[in-house]
């Protein structure tokens, strides 16, 4: 298929490439308010249920060093139908775990699988736009994706207080079964038979090597993990912390959770309508500008005792920037090495989420029944990721827009 052709299909492109991107916000938020829930059944303390969580992003990053090579290799479809398919198998096995050790391999497994999304989505926005136009398009595409995230919790909550936590994965398996018949019958392969790559292992670690000897790949990269780890905290200890600490009920957790992703549309869209006049790199700035900000704020917010008053606005805008950060850091990085999208994805996704799960993980093991390990943690996260970009990511400055 050209690239006109496909182009032409933006609209509708647009809303399945979103409503594939949520099924790993899926995956993570809709189950958030039902952890505690899942901590009661099993008998088991909050840190071992929060291991859930962490475990699939563990999954996630491992499955991107494999897929993204194999979508520069097979071509994007294939993989992308595989991946879905072995994600709804996934979804079924979490529904019937009977302990918490079953539902954190299962929850590997399903990460892994999850992969293939959304290191193909961004491969196939990559064949067909350039530049801003991939910065631009993913903001939109991220607008489609964000509907997920923000019912999400709402419907996790609701359906785990009415039908117990099972249901929410078994809501999860319907969604995905969906999204492969839509796979099926809609996506096209964007990947030209001449810029396919044979899968050698060995061909995949040198492109690797590539990446992470450029320093400034390696900002955008990290950059990008960083800000997305101290979402992943939030996302960790948020309901624990939220309900738990706060006293929230599970079924209003989803409301102040979509408050987060409200702010994130907003972002999203003013990105999306102004990006290509202000470029990537100055919207990619602004947006860890707005999170260091934020992280300052939560550290204050467990300095001075601010309460939850305080910390709601300040992970609302934490939150609402990581698409910012997210498709702009990718612009960038893309945009040097557009022959080998798929495996320049694969590495900053595997980066990105395994650096979430490394967070997550310390964060599990801090007490659950306090605010600080998350104020703290997301505040040293939106540090190091303002570092990354103007210690490494701001080499070779003039090519930069």
């Amino acid at each position: 298929m050209s690239k006109s052709s496909v182009t032409q299909l933006s609209v509708m492109m647009f809303i399945i490439l979103g409503a594939i991107s949520a099924l790993t916000p899926l995956a993570i938020d809709m189950y958030l308010p039902a952890m505690p829930a899942i901590a009661d059944d099993f008998g088991v303390a909050a840190g071992d249920v929060q291991i859930t969580l962490t475990i699939y992003t563990l999954g996630f990053a491992l499955g991107q060093l494999f897929y993204g090579p194999l979508s520069d290799s097979i071509g994007r479809r294939p993989v992308l139908l595989g991946g879905v398919a072995l994600f709804l198998v996934g979804a079924i096995g979490c529904a019937f775990s009977h302990s918490v050790e079953a539902l954190i391999w299962v929850r590997m497994a399903q990460g892994f699988a999850g992969a293939a999304a959304a290191v193909v989505i961004q491969a196939v926005v990559r064949d067909l736009y350039e530049s801003e136009d991939f910065a631009r398009t993913m903001s939109f595409i991220t607008l489609v994706m964000t509907v997920a995230p923000l019912a999400a919790p709402m419907i996790g909550g609701h359906i785990s207080v009415w039908a117990g936590w099972r249901a929410v994965f078994a809501l999860l398996a319907i969604f995905a079964a969906i999204m492969l018949v839509t796979i099926y019958f809609r996506i096209p392969e964007t990947l030209d038979d001449k810029n396919k790559q044979p899968f050698h292992l060995r061909n995949s670690l040198r492109n690797f090597q590539v990446l992470l000897n450029n320093p400034q790949a390696l900002g955008y990269i990290m950059c990008g993990a960083f800000s997305f780890s101290g979402m992943f905290v939030f996302l960790t200890a948020g309901s624990f912390v939220y309900i738990d600490y706060f006293g929230v009920e599970p079924q209003n957790f989803g409301y102040l959770f979509a408050l987060n992703i409200v702010t994130m549309i907003f972002f999203t869209t003013l990105n999306g309508r102004v990006v290509k006049r202000f470029g990537s790199r100055n919207m990619l700035l602004f947006g860890l500008s707005i999170q260091l900000i934020a992280g300052i704020g939560l550290f204050l917010c467990w300095v001075f005792d601010l309460g939850l008053i305080a910390i709601v606005p300040c992970v609302m805008l934490y939150v609402g920037t990581i698409s910012t950060v997210g498709s702009n850091s990718m612009a960038l990085l893309l945009n040097q090495y557009p022959n080998m999208a798929g495996t320049t994805s694969s590495l900053a996704g595997t980066l990105r989420f395994g650096l979430g799960s490394i967070m997550g993980f310390i964060v599990a093991q801090l007490p659950g029944d306090q605010s600080w390990p998350m104020l703290i943690m997301m505040g040293a996260c939106s540090i190091a990721a303002f570092l990354m970009f103007k210690i490494f990511g701001e080499r070779n400055r003039e090519k930069l827009r």
